[in-house]
């Protein structure tokens, strides 16, 4: 043996560690796989146990609607004299946090009138506001009092310097704001063919007061749960009548404003749910003969009010986007959606996730679109239920808000 091969022979031999191909201990990579698959398997176990009483509870739960399905036709496109714009965040907020729900206006002279969400008829003046009239008792807190307390709706002038007024609960009263009298005219007990009124909503006079023609919105669903009737969507028998009158016409899908036109040979009734506004003759060749008088409009109407160019304003808090995408639109052909969806959440609930959008539509004499005026969200004027011209001015309604606006026509 040579002394290199000797040498060779004596080196140390280096130690050598055997690992996987990304370089890690074995212990290592089954540690991480195993806390891989006890995330995986908790994962699934939460989502099970989530899961499983959801559908229990969509199996088991009854749903408080009974929804039709609808067919719209495609919203009108917002182009023209429709294109958003934000000239109702001009207007200027009143009593804000004095009252809540004003939904309807009136002047007498320059003394402006409305109704409120708990129970009164308000005279408001000079900045301060005070109650004149209340068509049941206390205490009026939430909606769920509302059908003891009343809920006024719909309100106009008369010409004797009274008021008419339609509750929601109550019927319908002539008021004197002067005296503080109140006069029941047609009580909500009284049956109309048979049928009891459920929801009063609202109401238009002659000249002459003698005649009153009013919107009876659904015969199952009260003013409290104005949402499910919307989204059920099903004509349960409202109507549109005169005191003293038989039904003038049935069979509507949430009949809700209504208005004598100038020469009161028709009367227009907003049908909400349908997104369009109806027309019924009163008098002379064409009496008790019914048409569109305008259909597909691009939101869901409320309270319809004289326009002093001849036409008509039309309050809306909820439009059909287009181009966008229409909640309600989608909803109308799917009522199993609409049936889950009220299963599992209050109306209060639902209500958060309705987008916010204010418009108001001046129509002329024939229906057509002459303006329109936009608040995109709602950040100033929301949840308009009516426009009521008064000397230069729009005041807006609203059935939920904690103000009334006033918009000066000059800015718009």
């Amino acid at each position: 043996m040579s002394e290199a091969d000797g040498l060779r022979q004596r080196r140390p031999l280096r130690p050598q560690v055997v690992t996987d191909d990304d370089g890690q201990a074995p212990e290592a990579k089954d540690g991480s796989s195993f806390s891989g698959r006890v995330f995986r398997v908790t994962f699934l176990m939460l989502a099970v146990s989530l899961t499983v009483p959801l559908l229990g509870a969509m199996m088991l739960l009854e749903s408080p609607i009974d929804p039709q399905p609808l067919s719209f036709k495609e919203p009108p496109l917002l182009l023209g004299v429709l294109h958003p714009n934000t000239k109702l965040r001009q207007a200027e907020r009143l009593f804000e946090n004095q009252l809540i729900g004003p939904e309807s206006i009136a002047h007498i002279g320059d003394v402006m009138f409305t109704g409120t969400a708990d129970g009164r008829v308000v005279k408001l003046e000079n900045g301060e506001i005070e109650t004149i009239a209340r068509f049941g008792s206390g205490p009026c807190k939430t909606r769920d009092d509302e059908p003891v307390c009343g809920r006024p709706l719909g309100i106009r002038a008369g010409p004797n310097g009274t008021l008419f007024v339609a509750d929601a609960y109550k019927g319908l009263f002539e008021v004197n704001p002067w005296k503080r009298e109140v006069k029941l005219l047609l009580s909500s007990e009284t049956p109309i063919e048979g049928k009891k009124m459920s929801f009063v909503n609202d109401l238009t006079v002659t000249q002459d007061g003698r005649k009153i023609y009013f919107t009876d919105s659904s015969s199952k669903w009260q003013r409290r749960d104005y949402l499910l009737l919307v989204m059920e969507g099903t004509d349960d028998g409202p109507r549109v009548g005169a005191r003293d009158s038989p039904a003038l016409l049935d069979q509507l899908r949430f009949p809700n404003g209504v208005q004598l036109s100038p020469a009161e040979d028709f009367v227009l009734v907003a049908e909400t749910t349908m997104a369009r506004i109806r027309r019924f003759y009163v008098s002379g060749l064409m009496k008790g003969g019914a048409d569109l008088f305008v259909e597909n409009m691009p939101g869901f109407p409320d309270n319809i009010r004289p326009s002093s160019f001849g036409g008509y304003w039309v309050g809306m808090s909820t439009i059909r986007p287009n181009p966008g995408f229409s909640m309600l639109d989608f909803l109308s052909e799917r009522p199993w959606i609409k049936r889950m969806i009220f299963k599992l959440f209050s109306q209060e609930t639902v209500m958060k996730f309705v987008p916010r959008y204010s418009l108001v539509l001046e129509l002329s004499d024939s229906g057509a679109f002459r303006r329109s005026l936009h608040d995109p969200d709602g950040l100033v004027a929301a949840y308009v239920s009516e426009v009521h011209e008064h000397d230069g001015h729009l005041y807006l309604g609203s059935f939920r808000s904690p103000f009334l606006c006033r918009l000066s026509l000059q800015a718009v």
